[in-house]
C-alpha cells in the first residue's frame, strides 16, 4: 500500500540529518578529523556523497540541491534577522575596526576576480586541447570558493536554463574542493605562522577541538525565551520570522519576474538570496521601531543561522553527482589547484604586509575566500583560542563593505548572459578590477597603522 501522504522531502531532509550525526560522531572519536577542524556537517557530506553515488542508499539529488538552495536562502534571511553587535570600544579601536575590516572586504575584492580569470584561462586551455566546456566553466570557481556552496548552486541552476549543463554539481563541486583547501592547507598555514612567529600555542578547547560538550562542562546558552511556550514555543516564533520574509520575498520575485525577459527573470531566481537579506533588514528596522522589538532575539536567530549553514553544507557533499564529477575530472581538478595555490599564496603575502595580527587577519580570510566566514573563525580559533584580537568582530563588519563589493562581482559573473559580452571581455575587467584591488592592498600609506 503506498503511503497516504507525500514522504520523499522529510527522507531526504532524515537522510540529511542522519548523516550530520555520522559527521559528528566521526569528528568527536578520530583525531584526523579533530586535527584539521573537518566539520560535521562536511565529513557527514562527503559520506553522504558516497553512499548516494555508490547505490548504498539512493536518493534524488535533484531534490537534496533543492533543500541546500533553500537552506542557503534561510541562512542569508536569518543574518538579515540578526541586529550586528554594538561596538564598545575606544575612538582606536573603532578605526582599528574600520580599517582591518576594509582590508578584508579588499582581500576578497582581489581573490574573487583572480579566481574567475584563472578559471577562463584554464577553461581556454582545455578547450584549445580539445574539450568542449561552456564558456563560463571558470566562473564557478570564485563562486565555490569565495562565495560558498548556496551561490554556485544558486547561479549554477539558473546557468543550466542558459545551455550550461550540470553547472549546479560543477559548483557544488567547487565548492567542495575549496573546503579543502580551507582545512588542510588553511590549518598547517595557521600553525606553521604559530611556530614561526614564535607564539604560545595555547591548546584548544576539547568542546573546540571535539566538537561535543565534554563531561561536567556547563552547556552554554543557546539564546533567551521571550514568548511563553504555553503559547507559542520561542523557536517557533524565531523561525516564523524567517518564514515571513521567505513568503515576501517568494511574491515579490514573482510579481517582478512578469516583468522581465524570460533570460533576466531566471536569473533573478539566482538572486533569492539578497532579496531575502533586504526584506530580512527591513522587517528587523520596522521591528526596531515597536514594542516588539524586545521579542526579536539575536542568540535564537543565530542558531537558525548556524542550523541552516550546517544543512546547507552537509546537502552539498550530497548533491555532487560522481557521474558529472567523472566527465569533468581533469577541468576540475586543475582549475581548482591552481585557483587554490594561487589564493593561497596572494593572501600568504598580503598578510605579511601588515604589522598587526598579520597572522590573525590572513588565516581568518583564508577561510573566508576558500570556504565560508565560519572556515575563517574556525582557523581564527587555532591563532586567537579566545578572540583576544579585534579580527573576529572585523569578519563580522567586513561583510558591510564586502556585500556591494563582492555583489557587484557576482553580478559581473552574469554579464555574458544579461549583457551578451564575451566571456574574454568580461574576464578583462575582472582583471582590472584584481589590479585596482592589489594596488590599493600594496599601498603601505593605507595599511601603515594595521
Amino acid at each position: 500500500m503506498a503511503p497516504p501522504f507525500p514522504f520523499e522531502p522529510l527522507l531526504i531532509f532524515g537522510f540529511l540529518s542522519l548523516m550530520l550525526l555520522f559527521g559528528l560522531l566521526l569528528r568527536a572519536f578520530i583525531p584526523f578529523f579533530q586535527r584539521f577542524l573537518f566539520p560535521a556537517s562536511l565529513i557527514g557530506g562527503l559520506a553522504g556523497f558516497g553512499m548516494i553515488n555508490t547505490g548504498f542508499f539512493p536518493m534524488d539529488t535533484e531534490m537534496v540541491k533543492a533543500f541546500a538552495y533553500h537552506f542557503f536562502n534561510i541562512s542569508f534571511i536569518s543574518v538579515g534577522l540578526t541586529p550586528p553587535d554594538p561596538d564598545t570600544g575606544s575612538k582606536k579601536t573603532g578605526r582599528t575596526l574600520f580599517k582591518g575590516s576594509v582590508w578584508m572586504a579588499l582581500v576578497q575584492g582581489a581573490t574573487f576576480p583572480m579566481q574567475a580569470v584563472i578559471g577562463t584561462f584554464i577553461v581556454f586551455l582545455f578547450v584549445t586541447g580539445g574539450q568542449p566546456l561552456f564558456e563560463t566553466f571558470g566562473f564557478l570557481l570564485p563562486l565555490g570558493f569565495n562565495e560558498g556552496p548556496g551561490q554556485a548552486l544558486s547561479f549554477g541552476r539558473v546557468w543550466e536554463t542558459a545551455g550550461f549543463a550540470d553547472a549546479a554539481t560543477i559548483g557544488l563541486t567547487f565548492a567542495t574542493l575549496g573546503y579543502f583547501f580551507s582545512f588542510f592547507v588553511g590549518v598547517p598555514m595557521a600553525n606553521r605562522g604559530l611556530k614561526k612567529k614564535n607564539y604560545v600555542r595555547e591548546k584548544l578547547p576539547e568542546f573546540f577541538s571535539r566538537g561535543i560538550l565534554p563531561r561536567n562542562q556547563t552547556p552554554p546558552s543557546a539564546g533567551g525565551m521571550t514568548t511563553h511556550s504555553a503559547n507559542l514555543d520561542s523557536l517557533a516564533f524565531q523561525f516564523s520570522q524567517v518564514g515571513v520574509v521567505y513568503l515576501v520575498t517568494y511574491l515579490f520575485l514573482v510579481f517582478t519576474t512578469r516583468i522581465f525577459s524570460p533570460d533576466v527573470a531566471g536569473m533573478l531566481w539566482g538572486f533569492f538570496f539578497l532579496f531575502g537579506l533586504v526584506f530580512a533588514v527591513i522587517l528587523r528596522s520596522l521591528a526596531a521601531r515597536t514594542p516588539f522589538s524586545r521579542l526579536m532575539n539575536p542568540p535564537f536567530q543565530r542558531r537558525i543561522t548556524g542550523f541552516s549553514v550546517d544543512y546547507l553544507i552537509v546537502a552539498t557533499g550530497c548533491g555532487i553527482e560522481l557521474l558529472v564529477l567523472r566527465t569533468y575530472v581533469a577541468p576540475l581538478f586543475a582549475i581548482a589547484l591552481a585557483g587554490g595555490v594561487l589564493t593561497t599564496l596572494l593572501v600568504w603575502m598580503l598578510g605579511r604586509q601588515l604589522s598587526e595580527y598579520s597572522l590573525e587577519r590572513a588565516v581568518a580570510i583564508y577561510g573566508v575566500v576558500t570556504g565560508t566566514v565560519a572556515c575563517g573563525l574556525m582557523l581564527l580559533r587555532i591563532v586567537d583560542p579566545e578572540f583576544k584580537t579585534p579580527v573576529a568582530r572585523e569578519l563580522g563588519f567586513m561583510n558591510i563593505f564586502a556585500v556591494p563589493v563582492v555583489g557587484g562581482l557576482t553580478a559581473l559573473l552574469n554579464a555574458p548572459f544579461w549583457w551578451d559580452w564575451s566571456t574574454f571581455v568580461t574576464t578583462l575587467v575582472f582583471a582590472g578590477i584584481l589590479f585596482a584591488a592589489l594596488v590599493l592592498l600594496l599601498n603601505r600609506k593605507l595599511w601603515h597603522n594595521l
